[in-house]
């Protein structure tokens, strides 16, 4: 079985380790730093599901989310938005941007791959 590929894209170290160590024995994780990288990495890889942090620099999650939404050749990638923040309002505006789901930090590790097996059925 061909592994599927998940982009996480987060501006913290520790939390692309934390992420990519927990998916690593079942996906290959693709990793970005800021939303400007996240865009090329979904662009030039096609990852199957990307973890979006909300909070970047260059691009944040919502600006880098939209371009991938609005791209006719990664917008049926799954966007999993991943923030610090629970506010309806931020996930109102990643519903806005074409998210298709929402992850509030800090997450453990069973909430996070049944969120991503929700989306890669």
């Amino acid at each position: 079985m061909k592994l599927r590929k998940i982009l996480i894209a987060d501006d913290e170290p520790n939390i692309r380790l934390l992420v990519s160590n927990i998916l690593s024995k079942n996906y290959i994780v693709l990793k970005a730093a800021d939303g400007e990288e996240a865009v090329d990495v979904v662009r030039s890889q096609k990852p199957d599901l990307i973890l979006m942090d909300v909070m970047m620099p260059k691009l944040d999650g919502y600006a880098a989310c939209h371009i991938v939404k609005t791209d006719q050749t990664t917008k049926a990638i799954p966007v999993v938005m991943l923030t610090g923040f629970g506010h309806e309002l931020n996930k109102k505006l990643a519903t806005a941007v074409g998210a298709d789901g929402y992850i509030t930090k800090p997450f453990n590790s069973a909430d996070l791959l049944d969120t991503i097996s929700q989306f890669l059925k």
